[in-house]
């Protein structure tokens, strides 16, 4: 197993934020549905949040945090559009939403998981389980709109 640095645990923080971010903004045009768009906004808020923080302890610490690939970012793009025109009610959006989350949760667990137990920088810990907690807190909330 691969023992992660702060540098790779923020940037993994930084890149979910971006994406998760991205993927909203592609979204929100797509509904029409008011609760659907305050909860997304809400998240968007959230997300905007972290990612403030990742960004500032990047430069504390002086690390560099790349932007997510254009090419990725502009395959989700044409995967929302897609998937929102073929079904826009309020289920499939909140049902995008958690599979997205699913795999932002999985990559945070993956990284918290591979951390050193000795792991020197806490506040990045914490940055990293503080939006773990988030996406599955957005989880929750993106099952509950799919009943």
């Amino acid at each position: 197993m691969d023992i992660k640095k702060s540098e790779e645990v923020l940037a993994e923080v930084h890149r979910n934020c971006q994406y998760a971010i991205q993927s909203i903004s592609d979204i929100l045009p797509e509904t029409d549905d008011e609760e659907i768009k305050e909860e997304l906004l809400r998240q968007h808020e959230e997300y905007e949040r972290i990612g403030g923080k990742a960004a500032l302890l990047a430069k504390e610490r002086e690390i560099e945090l790349k932007n997510p690939n254009p090419i990725k970012k502009g395959m989700m793009w044409m995967g929302i559009k897609m998937n929102a025109m073929k079904d826009d009610s309020r289920a499939h959006i909140a049902e995008m939403m958690v599979q997205g989350t699913v795999m932002g949760i999985t990559a945070l667990k993956t990284t918290l998981g591979e951390m050193s137990p000795d792991f020197a920088d806490e506040e990045i810990r914490q940055l990293a389980k503080e939006l773990l907690k988030s996406e599955e807190q957005f989880e929750k909330t993106w099952k509950n709109l799919i009943a």
